[in-house]
């Protein structure tokens, strides 16, 4: 399966040389357009990138930044997404970017994900950078094994959407992006750090059943090479 991997010695650097490429994205996509899209995931990982990329100089007043997934909560709970973008990315320079988050106060989370369908960018046409992390259990996005769209969400046939998934290993409900609105977009990062993500990782590239380890979906199927950034 084709990939590139950027192997780094700390996450310190990594984090300086992915904000760099992104930016550099960004910029290109704002020149040929008049506008970029960003996609970004959650969790403890991408906090220096979110940090490094604030300080980048670009046109952010141009760009459209989302989420790749969110947990069923609202923006100010510890918990979200939004909240961890807000707090590390959409600051200092990166403060003008426009912000579509994918929770949205329904009375179901199917009209949560109806709504962010029609709200968030991507869903005509590629993203211009899509970073999806990895958990321990081989999960990206809210792909997780047991999900119960999971199926449908790592389906290309499916249309380009928001979808919902609750999984033994999620904790919360879940709101994607579905898989054929991630694949193919103009920079597709995996984004992983530490030894024990990248025993997963290897696990994953050597073969293994998509149910069971979704990430293997994204190595294998997405239009885009994916590029790999990892941290020892």
């Amino acid at each position: 399966m084709p990939y590139t991997m950027h192997n780094f010695d700390n996450g310190a650097d990594l984090a300086q040389a992915l904000a760099d490429r992104v930016a550099a994205s960004l910029a290109a996509a704002v020149k040929a357009r008049g506008e970029a899209t960003l996609a970004v995931s959650g969790g403890s990982t991408p906090k220096a990138f979110f940090e490094a990329l604030s300080t980048r100089a670009l046109d952010w007043g141009k760009v459209k930044v989302t989420l790749v997934d969110e947990r069923f909560v609202p923006a100010d709970n510890a918990r979200s997404n939004h909240l961890l973008v807000k707090t590390h990315l959409l600051k200092a320079e990166a403060a003008q970017a426009a912000f579509a988050p994918l929770y949205r106060p329904e009375k179901t989370i199917e009209d949560a994900a109806r709504a962010a369908s029609s709200a968030v960018p991507g869903m005509d046409r590629p993203f211009d950078v899509a970073i999806l992390g990895m958990g321990t259990d081989g999960h990206t996005a809210s792909f997780f094994p047991g999900g119960d769209h999971l199926a449908a969400a790592l389906d290309l046939n499916e249309p380009r959407r928001v979808m919902t998934m609750e999984a033994p290993g999620a904790g919360e409900a879940r709101l994607t992006l579905s898989f054929s609105a991630l694949h193919d977009a103009g920079l597709l990062i995996v984004h992983i750090e530490g030894p024990e993500k990248k025993a997963v990782l290897d696990k994953a590239l050597a073969g293994s059943d998509e149910a069971e380890m979704p990430i293997r979906a994204v190595l294998e199927r997405a239009a885009t090479t994916p590029d790999i950034y990892w941290a020892s």
